[in-house]
């Protein structure tokens, strides 16, 4: 039945698919900008405020990285919980926000380790919120068909939110100290805060049929878009009868036969997890993760070592890394929805092994003076390719396994399915990563050196290109004579 109150003002282009990403995709970046707008302070305000000795800063500052993180993972599958369980998602979209305001105030006027600590303990809590929830809205809102575009672009836009959050940061503390690193933090806070408050999802546009008309069906979403395969549609043949059913072939293996336990009932997402696609793909956001944060937490700290920047100049370093993360992002994302994700995946992983050993190239001096900085500045550059290449795997191909489950098995998940859950797993195996980086980065630098530091994470990468190359998007198969390599997504 339509509601008897009239509808929201302004309902039609507040339910448009294009402001509700942009609201997802603000959020995301408030979330990653106030992250990364300390990341080149940290090491001068823990050394200027609260008089740390400068040979543990490191070790602070990556603890304080890793503790964001550790609360995020802490945080992730409650916030995916409960959302799966709420009529709409904006509610706890917005209860995300207050916690980062609150982090953001305890940050700027903190005067000790505790207060610090705490603050990132919050950020961390509302990037859970954040992430489980903003991912979910747009899966509800452009299907898995675009998924994989979608979220490459999204992810490429706020890509200037974790990395050049540090360039904005070095520079606002650099001429006008911590009140301007932190009054830009508000008025970031404040366009986020309005455009949550604004965002009206599709499934509430739907219910004032009468007086909207949706810019896209708003039934096609999450539950019912089948990626683009139409072939239930073709008109059927009378061999068609007496051939095996592909599509119920694949239906069958997602099928979940056992009836599930008290633990399974109130997180029906664990029965996923039989699928070894479901584990590499959450596996390819907890390397993605160390990888971003290991960049996060020892550029600041290697160039003020090797080449005696300021928190200025280290910030601006992380412009290397940003440009090919924007501009190649959504042309990523695009490949993996043409192309499938163990593509991606795989190369993207396999290059970034030669780009992270290279890094040790400006350690080894061969390069004197601003020559060396432009060699760091180039390695910088070809990671931040790898960066955005492997973007959008994770969230595509996990998004792709669940949604299988949830068509092979109606009612499972509940009425409004287990994405929230989905996102929230995945949240955690990405925080997880964010926390476990910092830390492992910053215990191999200060033991091995940088360079051998990379070589570690380089390893890393060959490995989980490896089990994309087996695991991710199906098993790999070939097409012969021409000996191409197929997508590897499972129909």
């Amino acid at each position: 039945m339509p509601p008897t109150k009239p509808p929201p003002i302004a309902l039609r282009w507040r339910s448009n698919t294009l402001f509700i990403i942009a609201t997802v995709a603000v959020g995301l970046f408030t979330d990653l900008f106030l992250y990364g707008l300390v990341v080149p302070v940290l090491p001068f305000m823990l050394q200027n405020r609260l008089s740390i000795p400068q040979p543990e800063i490191q070790s602070y500052v990556s603890n304080l990285l890793a503790a964001y993180a550790g609360a995020s993972v802490l945080s992730s599958v409650p916030a995916g919980w409960a959302a799966d369980r709420t009529s709409s998602r904006q509610a706890p979209f917005l209860s995300g926000l207050a916690a980062l305001l609150a982090a953001t105030v305890m940050l700027a006027f903190g005067r000790s380790l505790g207060v610090l600590f705490a603050a990132r303990v919050l950020q961390g809590v509302s990037a859970a919120v954040v992430w489980t929830i903003g991912l979910a809205m747009v899966l509800d809102t452009v299907g898995p068909a675009h998924l994989g575009k979608v979220v490459g672009t999204v992810f490429s836009f706020i890509s200037v939110g974790e990395l050049m959050a540090p360039v904005i940061g070095g520079v606002l503390y650099e001429r006008t100290g911590y009140g301007g690193v932190f009054g830009v933090a508000a008025g970031v806070l404040g366009l986020d805060f309005v455009m949550r408050l604004l965002v009206i999802e599709k499934k509430t546009a739907a219910k004032y049929e009468g007086s909207v008309l949706p810019d896209r069906d708003v039934d096609s979403g999450s539950r019912r878009d089948s990626g683009g395969d139409d072939r239930d549609e073709e008109t059927p043949t009378e061999s068609d009868a007496l051939l095996p059913n592909k599509n119920q072939d694949c239906s069958s293996s997602y099928k979940i036969h056992n009836p599930p336990n008290r633990l399974t009932r109130t997180l029906p997402i664990l029965l996923c997890f039989r699928n070894p696609r479901l584990l590499v793909g959450f596996s390819l956001a907890f390397v993605q993760a160390s990888l971003l944060a290991v960049f996060d937490a020892t550029i600041p700290t290697e160039a003020s070592s090797l080449f005696g920047f300021t928190s200025l100049d280290a910030g601006l370093l992380f412009i290397a890394l940003d440009v090919p993360y924007l501009i190649l992002g959504p042309v990523a994302g695009w490949a993996v929805d043409r192309y499938g994700t163990k593509l991606a995946s795989v190369l993207g992983f396999a290059y970034l092994v030669p780009s992270l050993v290279l890094l040790r190239l400006p350690s080894d001096r061969l390069l004197a003076g601003t020559s060396n900085v432009v060699l760091y500045c180039a390695l910088l550059a070809l990671n931040g390719v790898g960066l955005a290449v492997i973007g959008s795997p994770s969230v595509v191909e996990t998004s792709y396994v669940v949604q299988e489950y949830d068509r092979a098995n109606p009612g499972l998940f509940g009425a409004n399915g287990p994405y929230a859950q989905l996102y929230g797993f995945n949240s955690l195996f990405f925080c997880a990563g964010l926390t476990v980086g910092p830390v492992v980065a910053g215990a191999l630098r200060d033991g091995v050196g940088y360079g051998n530091m990379n070589l570690v994470f380089a390893i890393l990468s060959g490995v989980t290109a490896t089990a994309s190359f087996f695991v991710i998007g199906g098993k790999p198969h070939w097409s012969f004579p021409q000996g191409l390599w197929k997508r590897g997504r499972a129909n």
